[in-house]
């Protein structure tokens, strides 16, 4: 029943309306004329100015509102707007932070492994060196062994002494600078060859007493004088440490000593001093 109600008043009520728009119409018309006679509506109702003013207020209202939802709408399309563009930079702030976060990531990685590859690098370089010097160093003492081996072999012309005069010392004992090197030791102590070679002389020769000499294969020849005895006869093949006489008295001597002496190519007398040391004997 409410629905045939609203079917039956709904045609009248839209004819009042088209009358009232009608009548505002009118209205606005006589009032921009200036007339103030009453206005009738296009369905033959009559307005006063009254009403003709207050429909025209209203339809004036209307269009502010209007108005003032279009502005709202307006603003708020704008804030939508500003607060898209700032969600945007923000956006496209983070992605730039994290490409940069990203970038100083790799380049630390990058850094740190060239850092270990340089430290692998350096280790296995210092491993190298270590062990290039520990070969030299194996290297070099094998030769040295090797030369060792191979050089003649040299020992000291007697035992339990101890040095009573040296070369080139002056003194009232000599007629000339002394010309060896004098080993004191008691009597009867063995007197041996410092280095392998051949007897060349074993004789009793005035001042040096009971005298041998034995020459070496690099034309040296050593002495061996005041002894009081001989072991060797001339022509002896003698090997480094064989004995060739004892400690004794013989020729131009206070006491019971040794007089050793090195002749280079057989006739320069040297220091025998050095020449022991240089052989790796220490007198």
């Amino acid at each position: 029943m409410a629905k045939h109600r609203t079917a039956r008043r709904t045609p009248h009520r839209g004819i009042q309306l088209v009358g009232l728009t009608a009548a505002l119409a009118a209205a606005a018309g006589t009032a921009a004329a200036g007339f103030n006679a009453p206005t009738t509506s296009t369905a033959g109702t009559t307005l006063d100015a009254a009403q003709a003013q207050a429909l025209s207020t209203a339809r004036i209202e209307r269009r502010v509102l209007a108005s003032r939802d279009t502005t709202r709408l307006s603003l708020e399309a704008a804030r939508k707007a500003a607060a898209e563009t700032k969600a945007a930079r923000d956006a496209q702030a983070r992605a730039a932070q994290l490409a940069a976060q990203t970038a100083l990531t790799k380049r630390r990685a990058a850094a740190l492994a060239a850092a270990k590859a340089k430290a692998a690098a350096d280790a296995k370089a210092a491993a190298a060196k270590a062990a290039a010097r520990k070969a030299a160093a194996i290297a070099k003492a094998k030769a040295e062994a090797a030369a060792r081996a191979a050089a003649p072999k040299v020992v000291l012309p007697t035992t339990g002494y101890h040095l009573t005069a040296h070369f080139g010392q002056a003194g009232s004992r000599w007629s000339s600078n002394h010309t060896g090197l004098d080993f004191a030791a008691p009597l009867g102590t063995p007197v041996r060859s410092v280095l392998a070679g051949e007897v060349i002389q074993a004789e009793y020769a005035g001042a040096y007493g009971r005298q041998v000499k034995v020459q070496h294969a690099n034309g040296t020849v050593t002495s061996y004088s005041h002894m009081s005895e001989f072991t060797v006869s001339v022509g002896d093949q003698v090997s480094a440490g064989t004995q060739v006489g004892s400690i004794g008295v013989t020729g131009n001597t206070t006491g019971p000593h040794l007089h050793f002496e090195v002749l280079l190519n057989g006739s320069t007398q040297i220091d025998p001093e050095p020449w022991l040391r240089d052989h790796g004997v220490n007198p």
